[in-house]
């Protein structure tokens, strides 16, 4: 019988149908940077986690418990109580799963296979490799797809697990491949609609590349989107509108929303000549303080927003 050390992955021997590796604690905690005893305390006081146990009581974590860890980690560094995680997450999957049919094991797979090569392509900093399986899955899947199953999760897991030496490098690599790619797609997609969206980050912690994407999940055949930089000052807002007259403004963030941003919206709104609304994972989280107000909530899914935004537009959709 095969000795099972601290740093190894463990087969799921509990469940033989299920394939699955497992993860004793420590290697969870290098994983994701969380010590055990945060680990144990968000699974016993919280139930955001759900390790599996052995005959002897020791916890063994899925990847997809790893990967919980990491967005629970994401919504506490956007200023969200971990007491309020549990509801979050529920919440934002619960939207998600609204809009789009559940991916079987199949796709999950194929998904994973891209991610792989991207890591080995990356790794390398072979250019010319990127470039072409970047343009293998644009011509393989739709557009959320490409950037929400395959593209995004692998440059999240390079920019929150800079763990081994030179994997900040390769994050600014991919970093700066992917915004230089969605950057020419979108001036050639506003070069030919006649309406435009403008676009702004609401904060510092937006990053470029989270807003490209989401103008580029918004634009569509009769509607170009114009990027007003990554941050641009609220109070500012009206007079560049007032100037540029677009046909809806979107307002981007991540963050975990305020009593206050929400009024500042709300004034925001009042004083504009175009619509306003708010996109990304603040959007999810401020529906309820918004429900009512002329700030309509987008959501952080690419097809939800997309979807909504054309809802809204035509006057079909209720904020």
């Amino acid at each position: 019988m095969p000795v099972m050390t601290e740093l190894a992955p463990v087969a799921r021997a509990l469940d033989p149908a299920c394939q699955d590796e497992l993860f004793p604690i420590r290697e969870v905690a290098r994983l994701t940077g969380i010590n055990p005893v945060t680990l144990r305390a968000w699974e016993r006081r919280y139930g955001l986690i759900q390790p599996t146990r052995t005959e002897s009581g020791h916890r063994l974590y899925s990847m997809r418990d790893v990967e919980a860890v990491r967005e629970i980690l994401g919504w506490i560094e956007r200023g969200v109580a971990v007491s309020k995680v549990g509801k979050l997450l529920a919440k934002s999957r619960a939207a998600q799963a609204q809009v789009e049919a559940p991916v079987n094991d199949a796709l999950q797979g194929e998904y994973s296979q891209w991610r792989e090569q991207l890591k080995q392509a990356v790794s390398a900093f072979d250019e010319a490799q990127l470039e072409r399986l970047y343009g293998q899955v644009f011509s393989s899947y739709a557009l959320p797809v490409v950037f929400q199953d395959i593209f995004l999760p692998f440059w999240k897991q390079l920019l929150q697990e800079p763990s081994a030496f030179g994997q900040t490098s390769e994050w600014l690599f991919l970093d700066g491949f992917l915004r230089a790619r969605i950057t020419q797609r979108l001036l050639l997609q506003r070069a030919t609609q006649s309406q435009q969206l403008l676009l702004t980050g609401l904060n510092e912690s937006c990053r470029e590349l989270e807003l490209l994407v989401a103008a580029l999940m918004l634009g569509h055949d009769s509607l170009g989107v114009r990027l007003l930089g990554p941050v641009a000052p609220l109070d500012e807002l009206t007079l560049v509108c007032e100037k540029l007259k677009p046909a809806a403004l979107v307002v981007f963030s991540n963050l975990a929303p305020t009593a206050e941003l929400s009024k500042r919206l709300k004034r925001l709104a009042l004083t504009l000549d175009c619509p306003l609304m708010l996109a990304g994972d603040t959007a999810d989280l401020a529906q309820d303080r918004l429900a009512g107000s002329p700030v309509a909530c987008l959501g952080s899914d690419g097809r939800l927003m997309q979807q909504r935004l054309r809802q809204f537009l035509r006057g079909g959709l209720d904020t």
